[in-house]
């Protein structure tokens, strides 16, 4: 069968823009292809720097001839209608079409053959249509062309077009059509530079082979592995260990289609400072790779470019031209970071570095949110929060008041300014040179993490305390002002912060009433849906965490759900207005017994940790055959309850009356069931959920004889009614753990 060869050539594409525009290119021709009834064997995109390129396997020599049936009116229509489907059938007479009976009386039939055009004809239109509509986030007109109407937009200026179709065995076939003034045909050009000459290609194996002799390493997987290879290699003969980077890797595989690895150095005086400093300068102004000295462990001055040339020099001049720029950069950010730590003009008598930074931030009254106030008075709210937290984890409350207070004073230091991404690891150095507690230094870069499912989660209790603050204050802030997220939008990405929350309570094994710090029973549904993501991500059944969160959330702490406080950091009308109050996060703990003690006042709905293991114990116990066999039971009960109920218009609660029970079975499953509830309930107070699970499985013999030699739906009445409020025991007996209504199965 014959496949189909595509590269689009033109001036340099954006790395940034190259992965997308391979898969652009790939789903636009074969999406078309398929709705043309071409259907293929495989496809695969390649993309350089300067060119497009797709292979498309095993197509069709034609389409599919297509029998097509249209409904026309009835026999004895009125002439007009006959003749407006004669016209849309295509059909010279009525006598072209078939009459076909029907309950409601004869209608006609224009029966069609369509036959199928030859691929290659149809690949002719496809592929104009694809490179007019193609994606690009920006484009451009180019020549003297460009300022004609519907004139060729394009990433860079298009030059060539290779359009090439046939079998292996045979010459292929250019597939001819032009556009923006450029024909298709079957010549293209290698490297800019090193092969510039043009040179005719037949099918992918041809087409990548002599890009190879033209210098040119078509596939970027492969661009990647080389410069991979030869850095790390490069590195190692020199004695350096390279520092892998996989956002350096993509950007200099799609900088390059010859990639050559060289070695650059730089002063040993710029080692003081800060590593990531130095990296992220080399890695964002040169795309290079910094290396490390096995021997200490440390950075050397050492860096790794990717030239897209052999250089008659061996690359001399490529080098020093990058050690100029790098100079330069690296003595820019000596500058930063040591400005950072000497005093602030202006704001000498506010304390040290970080807390004159501090001061700078408050008197700019740099705002937050316009409807949640300024950073200055979320960092206030931020303080009062981490220090209620501190002692539910485990953290002194003084330093993670201070961890607080400083955690995001670095955002007016000269460093973050210039690098965004360092803002919190450049808290910490900055915490650490001024002398403070080494967990103060820690929280503060670490109270942004985790930032996403891969991210570390901090483990020091005060980094912990002040992590669960800067998020939840985020939550409950964005929350009260309605703010949340929508489908799939998320701006202030609150579905990433509860994920946040839900990773430190969950991995650092905390039990919190959230209820009591969020104040918002909607706000804790949100926790909850977002830990059955999380549950589910883990491989929990999703049926199991309903089981598990029917069983009813938690009330409100004393004084209500939602607070109407202004936010603690006393903010004004402008910034905190009343018709949408932040809630308040307590300025003062409240004493033990009234909503702040760590006590489970509220149940177990509000502790994220207690609900997963609930759901870990619940299917522990259904992977064995008694609780198999239990929920087969007890949801049996509930279905007769609920069918029952619905028939009699009422709930069959309470007791049952024991001289009512007739049968030992009904006598043995009461007992049962009595015994049963107060261990589940015992167990579960104690948090022992598997004892729970094994309490609740000494039911199953009792249930399965009473349903084995027990008629619930007997004549008499009161037995009847009896015999219901028992199946009710068993529901409610089994809820200590989970309601087995929602497990599947």
């Amino acid at each position: 069968m014959p496949d189909l060869l595509l590269e689009l050539f033109s001036e340099e594409i954006p790395a940034r823009m190259q992965a997308k525009a391979a898969e652009d290119f790939r789903k636009g021709v074969t999406d078309r292809l398929v709705d043309a009834g071409l259907v293929y064997e495989g496809a695969k995109a390649f993309v350089t720097p300067r060119r497009l390129a797709l292979w498309v396997q095993g197509l069709p020599v034609r389409q599919p001839d297509v029998k097509e049936e249209k409904k026309g009116p009835r026999v004895g229509a009125p002439e007009k209608a006959i003749e407006g489907f004669l016209k849309s059938a295509g059909l010279a007479s009525i006598d072209q079409a078939v009459v076909q009976p029907d309950k409601k009386g004869d209608f006609y039939v224009a029966r069609i053959d369509k036959p199928g055009r030859d691929a290659i004809q149809v690949i002719a239109e496809i592929v104009p249509e694809v490179i007019r509509t193609f994606p690009w986030p920006k484009q451009m007109r180019w020549g003297a062309a460009s300022a004609e109407p519907g004139a060729l937009t394009w990433v860079r200026p298009l030059h060539s077009i290779v359009a090439t179709f046939g079998p292996e065995t045979e010459e292929p076939d250019i597939v001819k059509f032009e556009i923006g003034g450029i024909v298709a045909g079957n010549v293209t050009r290698g490297h800019r530079f090193l092969a510039p000459d043009a040179f005719a290609v037949k099918r992918l194996d041809d087409y990548t082979a002599k890009l190879e002799a033209a210098k040119v390493v078509l596939d970027p997987a492969r661009r990647q592995e080389i410069i991979q290879a030869d850095a790390k290699n490069l590195a190692f003969a020199q004695g350096f260990e390279l520092i892998e980077d996989a956002g350096v890797l993509a950007e200099a595989g799609g900088l390059v289609e010859w990639p050559v690895v060289l070695m650059g150095s730089f002063e040993q005086s710029f080692l003081t400072i800060p590593p990531e400093v130095i990296r992220t300068t080399i890695r964002n102004n040169q795309k290079c790779f910094v290396l490390r000295d096995p021997k200490t462990g440390t950075l050397a001055p050492k860096f790794i470019l990717i030239a897209n040339t052999e250089a008659e020099d061996g690359g001399t001049k490529i080098i020093a031209g990058n050690e100029r720029v790098i100079r330069a950069r690296l003595s820019d950010a000596l500058y930063f970071w040591e400005t950072d730590q000497k005093p602030l003009p202006g704001y000498e008598d506010k304390g040290k570095p970080l807390d004159q930074r501090l001061a700078k931030l408050r008197a700019l009254n740099i705002v937050f949110h316009e409807k949640l106030g300024t950073q200055g008075e979320r960092i206030d709210r931020i303080k009062k929060l981490a220090r209620e937290i501190a002692p539910l984890v485990g953290a002194d409350a003084d330093l993670a008041e201070r961890a607080a207070e400083l955690c995001k004073a670095d955002l007016m230091t000269e460093v973050v300014g210039e690098f965004p991404e360092l803002q919190g690891l450049m808290g910490k150095y900055y915490a650490e040179k001024q002398s403070e507690n080494a967990s103060v230094a820690i929280a503060c870069e670490d109270h942004y993490k985790p930032q996403g499912p891969s991210d570390r989660v901090p483990t020091d209790k005060v980094a912990i305390a002040v992590a669960l603050a800067d998020k939840i204050d985020t939550l409950v802030g964005f929350w009260a002002i309605d703010e949340k997220p929508t489908g799939s939008k998320d701006p202030y990405a609150l579905r990433r912060a509860a994920l946040g929350v839900i990773r430190l309570v969950l991995e650092n094994k905390l039990n919190l009433n959230l209820l009591t710090l969020v104040r918002d029973p909607d706000l804790l549904a949100f926790f909850h849906d977002r830990l059955k993501v999380q549950l589910r991500d883990q491989g929990a059944r999703h049926d199991l965490v309903d089981a598990v969160l029917a069983l009813g959330a938690s009330s409100p702490p004393p004084g209500g759900g939602r607070s109407t406080a202004k936010p603690s950091g006393g903010g004004d009308a402008r910034s905190a207005p009343e018709d949408h109050p932040t809630p308040a996060l307590r300025a003062d703990p409240p004493p033990p017994g009234e909503g702040g003690s760590p006590s489970r006042t509220h149940g177990t709905q509000d502790d994220l940790l207690l609900i997963t293991r609930r759901v870990d114990a619940l299917a522990k116990f259904l992977a064995t055959e008694d609780g198999k066999n239990l929920l087969a039971g007890v949801k049996r009960a509930s279905n007769i309850l609920a069918i029952e109920e619905k028939k009699d218009g009422k709930a069959y609660k309470g007791k049952p009356d024991p001289s009512l029970y007739l049968s030992k079975e009904e006598r043995e499953l009461a007992t049962s069931i009595v015994l049963v509830r107060d261990e589940a309930a015992k167990a579960v107070a104690a948090e022992q959920f598997e004892q729970a699970m094994h309490a609740i499985a000494t039911l199953r013999p009792f249930v399965d004889a009473f349903f084995d030699k027990v008629t619930v739906n007997v004549d008499m009445s009161d037995r009847r009614e009896n015999r219901l409020k028992l199946l009710n025991e068993i529901r409610e007996a089994t809820r200590a753990v989970a309601d087995f209504s929602k497990i599947a199965g």
